[in-house]
């Protein structure tokens, strides 16, 4: 896949075509266009887009769908009437956010869509990728006009050239379908919000394990964020340029695992109308997360085996054995030894898996990180709700302390967002809302509620053990609560808390 680089790849110099009202979008795709070696031309409106496709005959077109006056449809709808530029492909530009009719687009003869605000990797490759399908286009136009002299010569190039466009347009296809359900994020560790001492020995582990092709297995219960390490893996690793596909095993049928893995070919079952490409092919390069990995039917899991150890398979009801380079990891909130014991996990399987395991931390063993995902909920869900929140008051956090949170990040974050809707004003309120109480009978057990000061005690503990009990000073646990460390040393007698 094509990234970006001050180093502009040694190949002639093709020619792209920008049509856009907008001069800033002209001038991102100008300057990143041109570094990459690539002649570009732009035109402001479609009369000057057909005036100039049809004089100098690009070799592509990157085309805007919202243009006053003639819009990119009609565009297009006229640029695929004129011989001289019908062959010429064409992209459609448009927001995330625009509602177009895509099947109209591409009744239009446009060959693909890029979407706004520009991913340059993104947009880099697809421009490859079609500028190398036209390439073969016109090579089998080329082969076509010599084939009657040259039919016995020249047959096994043409089927060679033949079977590269249809398994091109068949990834492409594919990429784009599932590009568009799962859009990739990028970064290293910006999506993780964390403080814990304990918590960061475990992204060290994914510091250490990234750059290599290990397999990695992150274990760990529901909720604690397994799909984020996996993605720091992956974004921290030499693949991270190229695509990471996600499988859910617990959310997809067993009958249909395998056609998902691995894709089948035409006619392989009833409703297999076409050839569908698995989700290795389309991580043929860069990572696949098997996530919910204990949910894999037994009689499935030598297949996947054999991926690992071989990196080869067959579409379902095919006999084309593919090779592919894909790196692994999966994930479970199971204990997948358990499951061997069981007969429904195959050991050698797992060993396979746990080359390298990661342990994703529960909620109850990091909750000095509470105030840290609280404040990111806040902002993450705050503005579509309508609600901007300046203050959460240090009750609030205690009430949250105390509480063991079996649903780990994942329940926190409901509590969040169901707290920013009972919060009329700019203070977070839990209305009402009081954890269970799982660390043993107290007052008020009987209703599963626990004091105000029971709270306060949990909350200046975890802050205590986050700064290993410093009181004061600039990392001390009275500047985190906003105390003077002499009200704060009054508060620990208080409550009977005392330095183990």
């Amino acid at each position: 896949m094509t990234t970006l680089s001050d180093d502009a790849p040694d190949r002639p110099a093709r020619t792209i075509l920008i049509v856009d009202d907008m001069p800033n979008n002209i001038s991102v795709l100008y300057e990143t266009l041109i570094r990459f070696n690539y002649k570009v031309l732009v035109a402001r409106d479609g009369k000057s887009a057909i005036e100039q496709a049809q004089f100098a005959q690009p070799d592509l077109i990157l085309l805007d769908v919202m243009m006053p006056g003639m819009d990119g449809f009609e565009t297009c709808r006229r640029l695929k009437q004129l011989d001289t530029t019908r062959a010429i492909p064409v992209l459609f530009m448009t927001a995330l956010s625009d509602t177009i009719d895509k099947i109209n687009g591409f009744n239009m003869g446009a060959v693909d869509y890029i979407t706004k605000p520009f991913q340059l990797p993104e947009v880099l490759a697809r421009i490859d990728t079609h500028l190398t399908l036209r390439g073969l286009q016109r090579e089998l136009e080329t082969l076509n006009a010599d084939l009657e002299q040259r039919v016995a010569e020249r047959t096994e190039a043409l089927t060679k050239a033949l079977a590269e466009v249809e398994k091109l347009k068949n990834q492409l296809q594919a990429e784009n379908t599932y590009l568009r359900e799962e859009i990739q994020q990028l970064g290293s560790f910006d999506d993780i919000v964390s403080q814990s001492k304990a918590f960061g020995r475990v992204l060290r582990q994914v510091e250490q394990v990234a750059p290599t092709n290990t397999s990695v297995l992150i274990l760990g219960e529901s909720g604690t964020g397994k799909e984020l390490l996996a993605r720091a893996v992956h974004n921290r690793s030499g693949r991270k340029t190229r695509s990471l596909v996600k499988v859910n095993c617990a959310a997809l049928p067993a009958t249909l695992i395998e056609s998902e893995l691995f894709g089948h070919e035409k006619g392989a079952f009833t409703g297999a109308t076409n050839q569908k490409t698995g989700r290795f092919e389309l991580a043929d390069g860069g990572t696949i997360f098997l996530d919910e990995i204990g949910e894999m039917p037994i009689d499935l899991q030598p297949k996947l085996l054999r991926v690992l150890q071989e990196g080869e398979f067959e579409r379902v009801g095919g006999t084309k054995t593919l090779k592919v380079n894909v790196r692994v990891i999966a994930a479970t909130n199971r204990d997948l030894e358990a499951e061997i014991e069981q007969g429904r996990f195959r050991e050698d399987l797992y060993y396979r898996l746990n080359v390298f395991p990661i342990a994703s931390l529960p909620l109850r063993e990091r909750k000095e990180d509470i105030p840290l995902l609280v404040r990111h909920f806040c902002q993450k869900h705050g503005p579509g709700m309508g609600r901007q929140i300046d203050v959460i008051p240090a009750d609030v956090l205690a009430t949250m302390a105390a509480y063991d949170w079996p649903g780990n990040i994942r329940e926190l974050e409901n509590v969040v967002e169901r707290s920013l809707i009972m919060s009329p004003g700019r203070k977070l309120e839990l209305g009402g809302w009081i954890g269970r109480k799982t660390t043993g009978p107290k007052k008020g057990a009987s209703l599963g509620l626990i004091t105000m000061e029971e709270c306060e005690r949990a909350h200046i503990i975890a802050v205590l053990e986050h700064t290993r009990w410093k009181v004061s000073g600039e990392n001390g646990a009275a500047k985190i609560l906003n105390m003077i460390p002499t009200t704060l040393d009054s508060r620990m007698k208080k409550l009977g808390i005392q330095k183990p």
